[in-house]
């Protein structure tokens, strides 16, 4: 008798199949939660590449001041992610008559190092041609996730941006 009525009562089933469920529920909705922010992370710094490089490509010359200026609008969009670990650069890149690259001036924020002025550089054709000039931002990131459960390896996201000046043939810096 006891055993007919125990097989018949169905008044826990809600809170089993909730302890079943729930297990994989959590783990889809942090795993979903941890994706997106990467994400987020991911066109954040792509967005900072493309908008520092728009910037200064939007003068005729620049200097180290307004160039700083530029980084701190840069950490700003990666805010509130950990600005430190931003690295930027910003490289005016100018090709001869005979289309070889070089840099004619760069400068770096973070541990990223600055390129070497004359120096030659590779930049797609399709980019710059002969006597052209382009600015080349780069930004460089690396992501660690707060959660840890999906993504267990930090990721590092890099974005090179080319940009010709807008309203001369090169953009100089003053005092790079």
């Amino acid at each position: 008798m006891f055993v007919k009525r125990f097989l018949r009562d169905v008044s826990a089933t809600a809170a089993v199949e909730f302890a079943i469920i729930a297990p994989l529920m959590l783990a889809s909705y942090f795993g979903l939660a941890e994706v997106t922010t990467g994400m987020v992370v991911q066109r954040r710094i792509s967005h900072t590449a493309s908008t520092i490089g728009d910037i200064v490509a939007q003068g005729s010359t620049t200097t180290e001041a307004q160039i700083t200026d530029v980084f701190t609008a840069g950490q700003t969009i990666v805010a509130p992610f950990d600005t430190t670990l931003l690295q930027m650069r910003l490289t005016s890149i100018v090709a001869d008559a005979g289309d070889v690259t070089t840099v004619d001036w760069s400068e770096p924020s973070g541990s990223m190092a600055a390129l070497a002025h004359g120096a030659s550089i590779s930049v797609p054709s399709t980019v710059i041609s002969a006597g052209q000039s382009v600015i080349r931002a780069d930004v460089s990131y690396v992501y660690t996730s707060p959660i840890n459960w999906v993504l267990t390896s930090p990721i590092t996201f890099n974005y090179t941006y080319y940009l010709k000046p807008r309203v001369s043939n090169s953009v100089t810096c003053a005092d790079c």
